[in-house]
């Protein structure tokens, strides 16, 4: 690649990994619970919160990250090619997306083995309706399906990867016009975002022309993409503000919080995904600028296993379903046979999928890249 420069975070590959194993797990549970396995689904608020905070974890990395390669692109350049960063994510994403969703609408619920029980979740979730609900996935939004349809086998985890899309589609728009403002556009997204959606949930709600706008909003989270938007700010713009949260003292009490907050479930009423975007936060802060923790996720496996996270990500309820499918067949109806087996399978897939499809778009993005992460795998 000529004339491009590159911007490289450790530990972060190791990170978004991690987090995808997160929502790995609780949905480990949760299909069990479908299939009416023996599950600690509905009586473990901890694993509920598991994927939730594995997906809060991916939007703000993904704010810090987005943001900081737009920031040094504009400071090399004086300007934001918004036509190459689309360009750029549309190699990344939407090949595999594009799969997984021909796969949830096309194949999958033809193939019994693979077909999800009941009528809640069988294959006419999938088949009734489905040019609607495939227009609406084919449009990048999932999670406004998700709002008015509910879920779908094996494509309803991919609302956050339309939530992503959507912020990528204004994003480095929003950069370009305030470009004096950033700051201050940044910090009123993320403290006037969950103000308007309290108010909408509780005046709004009960209505049927809001309901399914606000259930939108409620899969957005724009306020966490925001929150890590603002801290790539502060730190390309090497803000003293910032380097008090350099500190390993406050990176383990972050990490000690948010341990303990998913442990015990706890959910914090109305500022919940905010509390938990700055604890995430200051942990990608820390693990990404301070040289003095006595860790690192930075190893060849780490950064595999990151490198193919979408892929984990993407392809987990496919293997998932299949190894419970497995367990029942083999009579292996115990946890370390499902959870094993589950991640196994996620990461072969994953494996598989990026090696023989993804890289072969990757590689396109050199034309369209101008500044690159580390190993221009973002």
């Amino acid at each position: 690649m000529k004339n491009v420069s590159k911007v490289y975070f450790p530990n972060l590959n190791g990170l978004r990994f991690l987090a995808a194993i997160l929502v790995v797990i609780c949905h480990i549970e949760q299909f069990k619970n479908i299939k009416n396995l023996p599950n600690i689904w509905l009586e473990s608020e901890p694993i509920r919160r598991l994927g939730e905070m594995g997906v809060i974890l991916f939007f703000v990395l993904s704010g810090f990250l987005i943001t900081y390669l737009l920031l040094a692109e504009e400071s090399k350049t004086n300007n934001i090619n918004i036509i190459k960063f689309y360009i750029r994510r549309a190699l990344r994403i939407w090949p595999l997306y594009f799969l997984i969703v021909g796969l949830a609408f096309f194949v999958l619920p033809y193939i019994t083995e693979m077909v999800w029980p009941g009528k809640s979740f069988g294959a006419e979730k999938a088949l009734n309706g489905r040019l609607m609900k495939v227009i609406y996935f084919m449009a990048f939004l999932p999670n406004l399906g998700l709002a008015t349809f509910g879920m779908v086998p094996y494509a309803s985890h991919l609302w956050s990867i339309g939530t992503e899309e959507q912020f990528y589609l204004f994003w480095p728009v929003l950069l370009k016009v305030f470009k004096n403002n950033k700051i201050k556009v940044l910090l009123a997204i993320a403290i006037l975002f969950p103000i308007i959606l309290y108010f909408l949930q509780n005046y709004y709600y009960q209505e049927s022309n809001y309901k399914i706008f606000i259930k939108y909003l409620e899969f957005f989270n724009i306020d966490s993409m925001a929150i890590g938007g603002i801290l790539s700010f502060l730190h390309f713009k090497k803000s003293l503000f910032l380097e008090n949260f350099k500190n390993s003292k406050i990176f383990y009490i972050s990490l000690i919080l948010v341990t303990l907050g998913l442990l015990f479930g706890v959910k914090i009423r109305y500022i919940d995904h905010q509390i938990y975007s700055i604890l995430f936060a200051i942990i990608i802060l820390n693990l990404s600028t301070n040289k003095n923790l006595p860790f690192s996720l930075e190893n060849k496996t780490f950064t595999y296993l990151g490198n193919i996270s979408y892929g984990i990500y993407m392809w987990h309820p496919i293997a998932i379903f299949f190894t419970l499918h497995l367990a029942l067949v083999l009579g292996q109806i115990n946890n370390i046979f499902i959870y094993v087996l589950s991640i196994v399978f996620s990461i072969s897939l994953a494996a598989i999928s990026y090696e023989l499809m993804e890289k072969q778009f990757l590689k396109l993005k050199d034309k369209f890249t101008i500044i690159a992460s580390g190993n221009n795998k973002l």
